[in-house]
């Protein structure tokens, strides 16, 4: 690391080198093999768990309704984020390769947030059903026709493709001040744009995605969850709004795993505020790692039409002999 830190020195300004240095969980390097088996071990079951909701929902004509659509898009972007991720976590658990060509590196970080975006766009369009269905549930079926899904869903795709399509291409023509030693064990864009000098464009952009897409969507969702905890509280007996809560406790668990994690690391960078490295990385970890693992654990405990039919499909046919 440090002949690196050498050929990029922090007070001169350069343009893309060809790596980046990437930052891996200190000490896991001595056991190099067990924590290989716990990334590999947390991708298969996050792609396992996502893959039976889908499964589920494909072969059920019962749950082709918007609430099992949005849920549907919601596992599609777990396993893309968590696909996206395993290369550099990989490298690093194996080989202890720090350093990434900055052109792996630009892709990683385009589908890293490709999917992170879509994400965060499902889980809003997530709220915004809910809402609709306990504030307007005799509007609720026209209200959101198939059509009106079929463009929601398309609005997603765009927007996470649109709002960061720009970003390698600046990041790539960026001048950089300081040394290219990322903070984390994957490339983001906020990480790079922080090593660039001041008054780049792409620093600007970074900003302006972040703020429209992760500082926008949370604000929504709890703004709806204020309007669909006001309609509970009117509700008459304390059933009716333990069953109507039941049908959100799944969404705003999935909702709090991704955001809160993400919400402290934004607060930890921007306030400086002096953590160890490993705390750092750990939340890291939690913010990308644990949601695609946990939202299929979470969707098949809360909700009892994804439990019953999940069983009913695992459950072994019995086969009878005519008499």
């Amino acid at each position: 690391m440090s002949t690196f830190l050498t050929l990029t020195a922090p007070n001169s300004s350069t343009s893309m080198a060809p790596t980046f240095l990437l930052v891996g969980m200190p000490g896991m390097s001595a056991v190099p093999s067990w924590w290989t088996i716990f990334l590999i071990a947390v991708y298969l079951l996050s792609v396992l768990g996502n893959g039976t909701i889908l499964w589920i929902i494909a072969l059920e004509s019962a749950l082709h309704r918007p609430m099992y659509f949005f849920l549907s898009l919601l596992s599609v972007s777990d396993v893309g984020l968590a696909t996206a991720l395993m290369p550099t976590l990989l490298g690093l658990a194996l080989a202890d390769a720090h350093a990434v060509p900055a052109s792996a590196c630009l892709l990683q970080m385009f589908f890293v947030h490709v999917f992170s975006i879509m994400e965060s766009s499902v889980l809003l369009a997530m709220a915004l059903d809910r809402a609709l269905a306990i504030c307007r549930p005799l509007h609720y079926p026209t209200l959101l026709t198939n059509d009106v899904i079929s463009k929601i869903s398309l609005a997603i795709v765009f927007r996470s493709l649109g709002l960061h399509l720009p970003m390698p291409f600046l990041l790539a023509h960026m001048p950089y001040c300081r040394p290219q030693v990322l903070t984390h064990s994957y490339c983001l864009h906020p990480d790079m744009t922080r090593l660039a000098c001041p008054g780049a464009w792409g620093a600007v952009y970074s900003l302006f995605v972040v703020l429209s897409a992760m500082g926008l969507d949370p604000l929504v969702i709890f703004f709806s969850y204020g309007l669909i905890g006001r309609v509970l509280q009117g509700l008459g007996s304390s059933e009716n709004r333990w069953k109507a809560g039941q049908t959100c406790a799944a969404h705003l668990s999935a909702v709090l795993f991704f955001y809160v994690p993400m919400i402290l690391l934004a607060l930890i960078d921007h306030l400086r505020v002096p953590i160890p490295q490993p705390a750092h990385t750990l939340l890291s970890y939690v913010h990308f790692l644990l949601p695609p693992l946990i939202n299929p654990i979470l969707y098949s405990v809360k909700m009892k039409e994804i439990r019953e039919r999940m069983l009913k499909r695992l459950q072994p046919r019995k086969v009878g002999c005519a008499q």
